[in-house]
């Protein structure tokens, strides 16, 4: 009778449990039973973790085995617990010191000829493994780069069961054939699912994405798209077709820093769980930027799927851009659904099969048309929509929706002056006052949970940074009058406060609540529009 154990981690969402993988032998009939809760995918790995075995060179034992994964309540599914299963059985045969995987986390997968192939989620498995105090883990290695970004943590890479099992007994470690050249890896394939990122991406790096100097005029929109990016507000363009709010909101990726390194860690978790990291990418330094088209279903947006739920579109755009296009054409539930994580900057999803938690802080950009021709104005001109059909369109965004959207911009078309004066600033002007607001903001926020002024709650806004005597007498007033809430009220001080950050002001004055309660409301305060913000 043999026994041995060894670890591995199951993904719950992005948080990862560490799993004892536990082989039993006993005399009997020859039979392999594996239990603990696995899925379908891992019950699987009973075949392959034979035929790994077999094809490298190992005896595989003729008794009665049962391999038990503990905590047996924790749902287990995937395929990277191959490698711990296999390595747990042949301890228990003897074949290797039962000892030298005792304290291994063993992630990858196996497939029949006894190559470890990558999986999905190694950041977020390894970040489970060095919170539970593990200090060795063995991945497949075309996944040691994205391992390795956990700090004190020794990984190794490893391309079949032959290598592994020679690194732990202390033999010569056998030379694997190389694919051939010029073909791709076949061996990634397990890193990247198709279809699983809908309409996500990457910002592109900095000069290579589109240039805000190719939007004509817009001097409102632009300066609202410089607010949003550097306070992380959200923000909503109407107007009609071809007025250039798609174009706008395309042109705002460039404006965002680089991601900070603990930003970078959570977007690439996120990312490595739904299968869109990109090969020979293991950090994501930019910023994502998502865009679902309006026929996405509410489970796409905010996460779902059969068993345990997956990361959405929300997810996806976790520190970076959710851009809602066409956003009336949207699921009104779907959209509903974005109320939650926009204010708490999380997803939680129940289902049957348990209970997951996904990062959602975003910066939603709506963009709207007015009516369903597109063409109606306060005087109605070439609008050939119905007024009860005007207003069933606009409904389509709620009240309390709206209510979250900190800048609400009415984007006009574009006349024939500005399309010939001179291009306006480039992306990397504005980018770089977008950056210095956001060293203010991140300076006075020191040693709080926050960095940024669209983070800040209310509350504290109220009562640990005032703005200028008396510049709040325009709000006060609107929320008298019922046309501000006490939500609008707190979202007004922060805008204000960025547009302080972009003017280098130490608090905010009267003009920068004003021009705030003109971008939120669209109703004109006395304040000048400039396109580099308010100086």
């Amino acid at each position: 009778m043999g026994f041995a154990r060894t670890c591995s981690v199951a993904l719950v969402g992005v948080d990862g449990v560490v799993v004892e993988v536990q082989a039993d032998l006993e005399p009997g009939v020859a039979a392999f039973t594996l239990v603990g809760l696995p899925d379908k995918s891992l019950s699987e790995s009973r075949d392959r973790v034979r035929a790994a075995m077999v094809n490298s060179g190992a005896e595989w034992p003729q008794r009665k085995l049962t391999v038990g994964l503990s905590p047996a309540s924790v749902p287990k599914a995937g395929s990277g617990f191959d490698i711990a299963v296999a390595c747990a059985v042949m301890a228990a045969a003897e074949l290797i010191d039962p000892r030298t995987i005792a304290d291994l986390v063993l992630i990858g997968e196996l497939g029949l000829d006894g190559r470890v192939r990558p999986v999905r989620g190694v950041l977020p498995a390894v970040l489970a493994a060095a919170e539970a105090g593990y200090e060795h883990v063995v991945v497949p290695e075309q996944t040691v780069g994205e391992a390795s970004l956990v700090p004190g943590v020794s990984v190794l890479g490893v391309r079949s069961l032959r290598q592994l099992v020679a690194v732990l007994t202390d033999g010569p470690v056998p030379e694997e054939e190389p694919d051939e050249a010029g073909r791709p890896d076949p061996m990634l394939a397990g890193l990247v699912v198709p279809g699983a990122g809908i309409g996500t991406g990457l910002a592109a790096a900095p000069g290579d994405g589109p240039d805000l100097a190719d939007v004509a005029g817009q001097r409102a929109a632009r300066l609202a798209l410089e607010v949003a990016a550097a306070g992380g507000h959200h923000l909503l363009l109407s107007g009609p077709p071809g007025a250039g709010k798609t174009m706008l909101a395309e042109r705002m990726p460039g404006l965002l820093p680089p991601l900070a390194r603990d930003e970078s860690l959570e977007v690439t978790a996120v990312h490595s769980v739904a299968g869109i990291l990109p090969p020979g990418e293991p950090l994501v330094s930019r910023a994502p930027y998502c865009a679902p088209h309006h026929s996405a279903t509410m489970q796409s947006l905010i996460g779902g799927g059969n068993g345990l739920p997956r990361p959405g579109a929300v997810s996806l755009a976790h520190r970076g851009i959710l851009f809602l296009d066409e956003a009336p054409e949207f699921s009104g539930k779907a959209l509903d659904a974005l109320r939650q994580p926009l204010e708490s900057g999380q997803v939680v999803v129940a289902r049957a099969a348990g209970v997951v938690r996904f990062p959602a802080r975003f910066l939603m950009v709506l963009a709207a048309n007015p009516c369903p021709c597109g063409r109606h104005r306060a005087r109605g001109d070439g609008c050939e929509c119905p007024p009860s059909v005007v207003r069933r369109y606009q409904s389509r965004l709620s009240g309390p929706l709206l209510d979250r959207v900190d800048l609400r911009v009415e984007v006009e078309p574009v006349g024939r002056a500005a399309l010939l004066a001179a291009r306006g600033e480039p992306t990397a002007a504005v980018a770089a006052r977008v950056h210095a607001a956001r060293e203010r903001a991140a300076a006075r926020l020191a040693g709080t949970p926050w960095t940024r002024s669209a983070e800040v709650p209310g509350h504290e806004l109220r009562t640990r940074w005032h703005p200028a005597p008396g510049a709040l007498a325009a709000a006060e007033r609107d929320i008298e009058r019922g046309l501000l809430t006490a939500r609008g009220l707190d979202r007004v001080l922060r805008t204000a406060w960025t547009l302080a950050d972009l003017a280098g002001r130490d608090r905010p004055g009267a003009g920068d609540v004003n021009l705030a309660l003109e971008l939120r409301t669209g109703v004109p305060r006395g304040v000048p529009v400039g396109t580099g913000g308010p100086r």
